[in-house]
């Protein structure tokens, strides 16, 4: 069947197409004389013929979209989704929708995503862009949407270097890491593992340098044994844990890149025969909404991805009201929240 126009609307509301414009697009505010009866009559044809306005032609018109792109590297991880939650809350109360795009570095088909997404008509685009650091061609994507002047705000750590220069949120755990070293040292731990599985490496260097120095200020001697790199699943962390906990000297505190790895190391954990706390600390990052409902309840580290996602959309409106101001740079503290599965260390 056809799709219904604004002229069919007219034509059964016995208006005129531009009354038929003015009611549904709310634009008459007391400037054009439009009676309460003619408005539902519009409204009533509407509805009898389920007409839909054409977003394209809207944009058009309107020189806006109304839709904001998001990009973030991993769509199975619940921190994320935390992130878009924030982000969609506050576009959706500005009257903005959200075109979402999951970008993971380790995706062959990352360049050709963002190529995709940036190809598209959007008001502005907020990113976890981690498949930016892998890729000449993304850089010179983005570099293409910065050119032409396209609002952005990266959410990053705020740790590595880039040649591009956009608004950011900047959040991450190296405070909180120093934090949690420093409770795990002061229940006797000295030999604390760490879990690194991550797609992009340097994008966990506020955990893996702040474990370091760390160390390094106690007096403990750096073991690179203590460290299982692997990749970013729960089934890849699941053996990674294992293999740490088979070596002669295994950790009796272990320290998860995220809550969502943590998750595998705990099930290596329990499979191993140990239990956490009593035989081994666990701790991991992000605080998603599993984590105080595991057995134990998690020991984690936040930075709050809802908040990051807010606050990085107020960053993007503010941008998009004056694109001519200062870049921004607005830092958003992690904190540590100490649960059930860290102890003192065992004394066996």
């Amino acid at each position: 069947m056809k799709r219904p126009t604004q002229v069919d609307v007219a034509k059964l509301a016995q208006v005129s197409r531009a009354t038929v414009s003015y009611v549904i697009n709310g634009q008459q505010g007391g400037k054009v004389p439009i009676s309460e009866e003619t408005r539902q009559r519009v409204l009533r044809a509407v509805e009898e013929l389920n007409y839909v306005p054409d977003a394209r032609a809207q944009a058009l018109r309107s020189g806006s979209t109304k839709t904001i792109g998001l990009i973030i590297p991993d769509i199975h991880n619940p921190h994320f989704w935390q992130i878009a939650d924030g982000v969609e809350q506050e576009a959706y109360a500005a009257g903005y929708h959200i075109l979402l795009s999951s970008i993971a570095p380790e995706n062959k088909h990352a360049e050709d995503i963002f190529k995709n997404l940036a190809q598209r008509r959007i008001d502005g685009l907020v990113m976890v862009p981690s498949f930016v650091y892998q890729s000449k061609t993304a850089q010179k994507t983005l570099a293409s949407l910065i050119k032409r002047r396209l609002p952005i705000v990266e959410i990053t750590s705020g740790l590595s270097e880039t040649d591009y220069t956009v608004d950011r949120i900047i959040s991450n755990y190296r405070d909180t890491t120093l934090e949690v070293i420093a409770h795990l040292l002061t229940n006797k731990h000295r030999r604390i593992g760490l879990i690194y599985g991550i797609a992009v490496p340097e994008l966990g260097n506020d955990r893996l340098d702040a474990y370091r120095d760390s160390l390094q200020t106690a007096g403990i001697p750096f073991d690179a044994d203590l460290i299982a790199e692997c990749g970013p699943t729960i089934e890849e962390s699941y053996d990674a844990t294992l293999k740490l906990l088979q070596s002669d000297t295994p950790p009796t505190a272990l320290l998860v890149i995220n809550d969502l790895l943590a998750i595998g190391a705990l099930r290596a954990i329990r499979d191993s025969g140990l239990s956490v706390p009593d035989d081994i600390s666990l701790v991991g990052y992000d605080d998603i909404p599993a984590a105080k409902y595991l057995e134990p309840s998690l020991t984690t580290a936040t930075k709050n991805g809802e908040q990051l996602g807010r606050e990085a959309m107020k960053l993007l409106f503010a941008r998009m009201k004056d694109g001519d101001r200062p870049n921004q740079q607005i830092k958003v503290p992690a904190r540590l929240i100490l649960r059930e599965s860290t102890a003192s260390a065992p004394t066996k």
